[in-house]
């Protein structure tokens, strides 16, 4: 078994900052009661508060109300919550018709395609080879039935950052609802309910050194959506089931312990690895946008040889990352993204993505890249693709 040193997976999963940890353990040990109101046991007030705190936390970075903050199980729950949810309250009312885009994350894919199955209209928008959106083609796919337009704020795979501002505000004017998920770019970005008008933002702890199976749906007030999963009163009666205390205490002390300085330094990481690797190594494309991207996301495709084999043999040197190979997809199908941004089969193959996190250093930069530089320059040496090069 090999000993991972160096993990550049970010975008999967964070590793938990002890600090957060530290912050969660009393709701774990000590006050491990259920969210009372003011009228009920001391323990459960004191959860009660706990919970109401660190959704006052999350809400203010959003520039939101607490009450406009739900508390769910992550981002999959968090988008599955916008999007079936405004379709329950409005696909009898005011029409069946969705937009998204092609490259968007599974779960907001997954949805749209659940709702096409119950018979409802989505619009699929492609996107240019950067992955970004064009506000015009948008424009032109909004019809008066058209109940929501979900795009995300950045992409899972190549860090393309989209311009959620210009986004909401066509949505606006044209009085259709918006939901963006953020799972990438909140406090690594800015994202807040002032300057995006969106309607529905999905955010998650798992990204930004937090714990897993905790994230969050802002709902601006007054926008229609129905509760779609039944049980108890929980979270404003928008999300049945028992409040995860230690999480959502952890999701807020994750999140304000991000800082500018942080998301700079993975920005210079980022580049690093970029400028590296387009330059000292032959036959590589940049996927996503050069600038409108993540500061935590390099995604290149080294071409000629497979992202499996390069992911393989990078895990043998302790190099943690991930490939849009479809080997090593669930799907058994290559990266959708690659594809939506017109790559073909080889290119999806051979991309690699790397992002980074906190625990990361400029060290492991340049080291991973030295590391791909060797094992690109060797896989490409006995590759049929490669002939030798």
């Amino acid at each position: 078994m090999f000993e991972t040193s160096v993990y550049l997976d970010n975008a999967s999963s964070t590793r938990l900052d002890e600090r957060v940890m530290e912050a969660m353990k009393p709701y774990f040990f000590e006050v491990y009661a259920v969210a009372t109101s003011e009228f009920g046991y001391s323990m459960g007030i004191e959860a009660k508060e706990a919970l109401t705190g660190a959704r006052e936390k999350l809400a203010g970075m959003l520039r939101a109300g607490p009450e406009e903050v739900v508390f769910t199980s992550g981002s999959t729950e968090s988008s599955n919550m916008a999007i079936k949810g405004v379709a329950l309250a409005l696909g009898k009312k005011k029409g069946r018709h969705i937009i998204t885009t092609k490259i968007e994350d599974f779960p907001v894919l997954h949805s749209a395609r659940a709702l096409e199955r119950d018979g409802f209209e989505v619009t699929y928008l492609e996107v240019d080879g950067d992955g970004i959106v064009d506000p015009d083609r948008l424009g032109e796919a909004i019809r008066k039935e058209t109940i929501l337009v979900s795009i995300q704020h950045a992409n899972q795979e190549i860090g393309t950052v989209q311009d959620v501002e210009a986004i909401g505000q066509i949505c606006m004017d044209r009085h259709v609802l918006f939901h963006t998920d953020a799972t990438h770019t909140f406090r690594r970005l800015p994202i807040d309910a002032d300057r995006v008008p969106a309607d529905l933002i999905t955010i998650s702890a798992h990204t930004i050194h937090g714990p897993r199976g905790v994230g969050g749906l802002y709902i601006r007030e007054k926008t229609p959506i129905a509760k779609w999963m039944d049980g108890g009163y929980q979270e404003f009666d928008r999300r049945a089931g028992l409040e995860n205390i230690p999480g959502a205490v952890g999701f807020a002390a994750a999140a304000e312990l991000v800082t500018f300085d942080e998301n700079e330094r993975l920005r210079s990481m980022r580049d690093r690895i970029l400028d590296r690797a387009l330059t000292e190594i032959s036959a590589t494309t940049l996927n996503g946008h050069r600038e409108k991207r993540t500061p935590q996301n390099a995604n290149v495709t080294f071409h000629l040889v497979e992202g499996e084999s390069i992911t393989l043999h990078l895990d043998m040197r302790g190099f943690a990352v991930s490939t849009g190979s479809a080997c090593f997809s669930r799907s058994l199908e290559a990266s959708h993204v690659i594809a939506g941004i017109g790559g073909d089969h080889e290119r999806a193959h051979g991309s690699v993505r790397f992002t980074l996190g906190r625990y990361n250093t400029m060290e492991e930069a340049n080291a991973v890249v030295d590391a791909i530089s060797e094992v690109v320059k060797s896989l490409r040496k006995i590759s049929p693709l490669g002939k030798g090069k």
